[in-house]
C-alpha cells in the first residue's frame, strides 16, 4: 500500500458502471478508492444524462434549499397522546395475529380463504386470557380479516415475520400524521419507516376484500407491480367506543435517500394544486398535478418497463371498477447537499435491455469487503437497496416553465407537448407507486361527478368512471416520463 492509499486500505476497489451501445451492454471500469473519493469530493460521481447511461456527470445544484437536520414527519405517540390506547391495542392485536403458532404455519391457499366472511374476533381483557396477554389499556375486541391470504402476501413481498412484529410491536412508538387529502384518514408510521398503518372506512375494507383474490393473482403474476403492497387488514373495537378499521401496507418512501419533493398525481386538473407560495413549501408538503414542473427522463429499459407495468396495473384497476387512484412520486436531488451525493451507490447498474428488472443489475453484496468501517463515509458501503421499478431509480428531472399557474401541459387532456429544454436538468433518484386503490365508482363518486361537471370541464375532474380514469391516467404517465435519448 502506498502513502496515497493510507486511510482507505480497508475499502474494496470500485466498479464504475455504464451501459454501452443500443443493446444496452453493461461494462465497468475498476478504479481504486483514492480515485473514487476524489470523484466524490469533486462532485463528479453521479448519473449522467444521455442514452449512454455513463455514471460520470458534472455537478448541478439542486433547486431545493432545505437546511438543517432532517426531521421525520409525524408526531410520536407517547403516553398522554389521545390515540395512545389505540396504538397499544393495535400493537397487541398485530402481535397476537402474527406471533401465535398457527400464524407461522403456511398452507396452500383455498378459495374459502378469500371469502370476505373469513374474519376472526378475539377479546382482549385487561387482565389477559388464555390466548391474550394482560395489558394496561381498556378492554377491546380485535378482528382479523383473511389472515391466511395476508400471510402469503407478506411472504410474497419478502416481509420477515420477526422484522414485521419488531417494527410495529417493538419498544419504539409509532408516529402519527393526518392525511393531506380529503379522506380524513390517519397514518401511523413505524420508526424504521418500513410499514404504514392507515385508518380506513368500512367501504374501503369491503372493496379490498372483494378484490382480494384478483389483487393476489395480479401481484403474483407481476412482481414489479406498482400498486400498494398490503400486509394486513384489521379492526379494533374498544369497549364503549367506535370501531377503527385499518390497513397495514408498505411505505413507498422507505429509503436511505432523503425525499426532497413529493407529488400526488392523478392526471386531472380541477382543484389539483396546493396553492402555496414557493417559500412555504418544504419537503413534507405533498404537491399536486398543477404544481409539477418536471419531466422525468429514464433510460430506455426503465422507460419501456414503466409504461408496460402502468398499463398492466391500470387494466387490473379498471377491471375491478377502481378510480381516483394516484401516482405518488418522491424525488431525491443528488446534489442537494454534501451528504446527498454520498447516497449514490456505485454498486448499482443500469438494467440490461432484456434483463429482468427485479434485480436491477446490482453487484452481489458478497463481492464487497466485510471490513468496511462505518465511520469512513467517503466511500459507500454495499448495503444499499436494490434499484427496481419504482424504487431508488436514477433519472434526470428536466424542469420546464409554464405560462401560467393553470397552464400545465400535464393536466391537458389533449396531451400537448411540453417545452423541453426550457429549464435546468437535475440528477435525481425516484420513488413512485400507485396508491389509494380502494375507491370504486360508487353512488357518492357519481354524484360528485355530476355536481362538479356543472362547475368545470367534466374531463378535468378526478371523479370519472374507471375506464375514462384509466385512459387519462395512462396518457398522463406517458407525458411525465420520457425516454432519455
Amino acid at each position: 500500500m502506498n502513502q496515497g492509499e493510507k486511510g482507505f486500505g480497508q475499502f474494496p476497489r470500485i466498479c464504475i458502471w455504464e451501459s454501452d451501445g443500443e443493446a444496452g451492454d453493461i461494462t465497468c471500469d475498476i478504479i481504486d478508492t483514492v480515485q473514487a473519493s476524489l470523484l466524490y469530493q469533486e462532485g463528479l460521481l453521479g448519473f449522467a444524462g444521455g442514452g449512454g447511461g455513463t455514471v460520470v456527470a458534472q455537478k448541478r445544484r439542486s433547486p431545493c434549499c432545505f437546511t438543517g437536520e432532517y426531521k421525520k414527519p409525524g408526531q410520536t405517540i407517547s403516553k398522554g397522546h389521545k390515540n395512545y390506547d389505540l396504538m397499544l391495542n393495535l400493537q397487541l392485536g398485530i402481535r397476537y395475529t402474527v406471533g401465535r403458532p398457527a400464524s407461522t404455519q403456511l398452507r396452500e391457499l383455498r378459495v374459502a380463504d378469500f371469502d370476505p366472511r373469513e374474519k376472526f374476533w378475539t377479546r382482549f381483557p385487561p387482565e389477559g386470557s388464555k390466548v391474550t396477554p394482560p395489558h394496561q389499556s381498556v378492554e377491546f375486541r380485535w378482528k382479523d380479516y383473511c389472515p391466511m391470504v395476508f400471510r402469503h402476501l407478506r411472504k410474497l413481498f419478502a416481509v420477515d415475520t420477526a422484522d414485521y412484529m419488531l417494527a410495529i410491536c417493538g419498544d419504539d412508538a409509532l408516529r402519527e400524521f393526518s392525511s393531506p387529502g380529503k379522506s380524513g384518514s390517519f397514518f401511523y408510521l413505524t420508526q424504521d419507516d418500513r410499514f404504514m398503518i392507515k385508518t380506513v372506512k368500512k367501504s374501503e375494507v369491503k372493496v379490498l376484500l372483494r378484490m382480494l383474490q384478483s389483487y393476489y393473482n395480479h401481484v403474483c403474476q407481476y412482481e414489479n407491480s406498482l400498486v400498494t403492497k398490503f400486509y394486513g387488514v384489521h379492526c379494533v373495537k374498544p369497549v364503549g367506543a367506535q370501531k377503527v378499521r385499518f390497513i397495514v401496507m408498505g411505505n413507498l418512501f422507505c429509503s436511505e435517500y432523503r425525499i426532497h419533493r413529493r407529488f400526488d398525481l392523478k392526471g386531472s386538473s380541477h382543484g389539483r394544486t396546493i396553492d402555496m407560495a414557493e417559500g412555504e413549501i418544504d419537503e413534507t408538503i405533498t404537491l399536486k398535478d398543477l404544481d409539477l414542473n418536471y419531466v422525468f427522463r429514464l433510460q430506455q429499459p426503465w422507460f419501456q418497463e414503466i409504461l408496460r407495468q402502468i398499463d398492466r396495473d391500470c387494466e387490473f384497476l379498471e377491471a375491478e371498477g377502481i378510480m381516483d387512484y394516484s401516482l405518488l412520486v418522491g424525488l431525491h436531488f443528488i446534489d442537494d447537499h454534501p451528504t446527498a451525493k454520498m447516497d449514490l451507490s456505485p454498486f448499482v447498474a443500469s438494467p440490461r435491455k432484456n434483463e429482468s428488472l427485479q434485480g436491477g443489475g446490482r453487484i452481489s453484496e458478497s463481492s464487497c469487503s466485510e471490513e468496511m468501517e462505518p465511520e469512513k463515509d467517503l466511500i459507500l458501503s454495499c448495503r444499499k437497496p436494490l434499484v427496481r421499478l419504482g424504487a431508488n431509480m436514477p433519472a434526470r428531472a428536466e424542469q420546464y416553465t409554464r405560462k401560467s399557474g393553470s397552464d400545465s401541459y400535464l393536466s391537458s387532456c389533449g396531451g400537448s407537448t411540453p417545452h423541453y429544454g426550457s429549464g435546468e436538468v437535475y440528477e435525481v433518484i425516484l420513488h413512485f407507486g400507485i396508491i389509494d386503490i380502494l375507491q370504486d365508482y360508487d353512488i357518492s363518486k357519481k354524484l360528485e361527478h355530476a355536481y362538479k361537471s356543472l362547475q368545470a370541464d367534466p374531463t378535468s375532474i378526478s371523479a370519472v368512471d374507471p375506464k375514462h380514469y384509466s385512459k387519462r391516467f395512462r396518457d398522463f404517465i406517458g407525458r411525465i416520463f420520457v425516454e432519455d435519448r
